[in-house]
This record gives structure tokens, sequence and C-alpha cells, in this order.
């Protein structure tokens, strides 16, 4: 591993690097904060691609893609005398200490739960901070990770389960009233109780310890192992999946399972 002087270096280096592209790079040079949005979210589901997949090659490089994007708004807001690296550290820095009065300050915090819960009435005291809990939370989150952070914000507040398990009265009290709209056939009221379920099992999982979205994803990448395999079988007997009888499909959906997957 490197020491400071090193890493410092090679912060250094990146930012030179940058300076140099913004000036010779005719791309790089017509970047603005607009164009380089969508590829920043690209960049970041790909990091959370490699953390899933537990690559430590691909996560360095992932961070490295992320962190470029960093360092180019960052020469953006230097360009148009807004900001620079500088400024995002400090700031960051800043935010760090305020946020740590346990490391920083004389705040007492035997747990991470109890960091969590000061964290949320440090927010509010923040100058240009949150107003309310849940004004935290970004509306532009995919809506499961959304549903999990307002969870999370409002346990901080004091709303919770006293108990874990009496969560799962609510998520058959919310199938019972799923089950009612379906038999009315009613696609809005059907729409919001499939909401109201869904959000009730994420609640399940994160009082159970289970970060909702990491286990989805890894039923989706298990259901495409086992669909890839099926079809290859289909395939290699020269046949097609929509002509397969489902008892035949199921068959292979076992033997993919029992496969290691």
């Amino acid at each position: 591993m490197h020491n400071k002087k090193e890493k410092m270096e090679a912060f250094g280096r990146l930012l030179d690097i940058m300076d140099e592209l913004r000036l010779k790079c005719p791309w790089d040079r017509e970047q603005t904060n607009e164009s380089l949005r969508a590829n920043t979210i690209e960049e970041t589901y790909e990091l959370a691609e490699a953390i899933i997949k537990n690559d430590n090659e691909d996560i360095k490089k992932e961070l490295g893609d992320v962190l470029l994007h960093v360092v180019f708004y960052s020469k953006i807001g230097e360009e148009k005398e807004a900001f620079d690296i500088a400024d995002v550290c400090n700031t960051l820095c800043d935010k760090l200490i305020f946020r740590h009065p346990h490391v920083f300050g004389d705040a007492q915090a035997d747990s991470a739960h109890s960091v969590e819960k000061s964290w949320e009435q440090i927010k509010l005291k923040e100058k240009g901070g949150n107003k309310t809990v849940l004004e935290g939370v970004p509306s532009s989150l995919p809506s499961l990770i959304k549903a999990l952070r307002i969870q999370d914000k409002a346990r901080n507040s004091g709303f919770d389960w006293n108990k874990r398990h009496d969560v799962w009265d609510k998520v058959k009290e919310e199938i019972g009233e799923l089950e009612a709209e379906i038999e009315q056939l009613n696609p809005d009221e059907m729409e919001g109780e499939f909401g109201d379920v869904l959000f009730s099992i994420i609640n399940a999982a994160r009082l159970y310890g289970v970060n909702p979205d990491n286990a989805l994803e890894r039923t989706n990448q298990k259901f495409i192992y086992r669909f890839n395999y099926m079809e290859q079988k289909v395939r290699e007997q020269g046949k097609s999946l929509k002509d397969m009888p489902l008892d035949e499909m199921e068959d292979l959906w076992q033997e993919a399972k029992q496969n290691g997957f």
C-alpha cells in the first residue's frame, strides 16, 4: 500500500492530467455538467455492479472512473470561478467534522445506530441543510432504494416498530388488501396496493438487516444464470423455448439450480 505522500502525488498527477485534457482534447474541452451527467450515472452503476461481484480489480477501475467525474465537475466549477477541487474537499471535511461530534467534539455515541440517529438531528441544524427529515432523500433515487432511505430516516427519528416481527402482520395486511383489489380488477387500486406490499416487504428486509436492493439483484443474477442455462440446453437440442412444454422447462430449471446457482 502507498504512504500519504504517494497518495497525494497520485491525486496531484490526476489534477495535472485533467488540466491538460481540458486544454488540449477537443472532446474533454466541450464537456459541461449537463453532458457529463448521464455518464456519471452510468459509471456509478458500473461501480455498484463491481461491488456486487466483489471484484477488487473492477472496483478499483470503476472508482477511478467515478473519481474522474468528481475532478471533471470540479474543473468546470473552477473555470466558472464558482468553486474548485479544494472547495469540494474542504466542504466535505467541514461536513464530516460537524456530523461527527462524537469524534471531533464532546458528544457520545456507543453504536452505529446511535450515530445514524444523531445525524438526522444534526442535518436539520446545518446551514442550508434539510428543513424536514425526509427532505434529504433525493427524488431521483430508484424507487426501491428510495423506499429504504425513507424508512431509514423515519427510524432515526423514532418512527419504527417496537418489535421487528410485528412487521409481518403489516405485510399480511397489505397482501390481503391487494388480493381484495385484484378481485375487483381495478388497475389504479391494484397498483396502489402492490406498492404498499412492496413497501412493507422492503421494511421487513430493513428490520432484519437485509439490503433489499442487494437481495433483489442476487435473485436477478440467479434468474439470468438459470434462464441462460435453460436456453442453451434447448438450443443444443435444436429446439426453441417457446415450443417447449412448461414441464420440460421446469426440469431444465431444476437442473440449472442443481448445478450451483
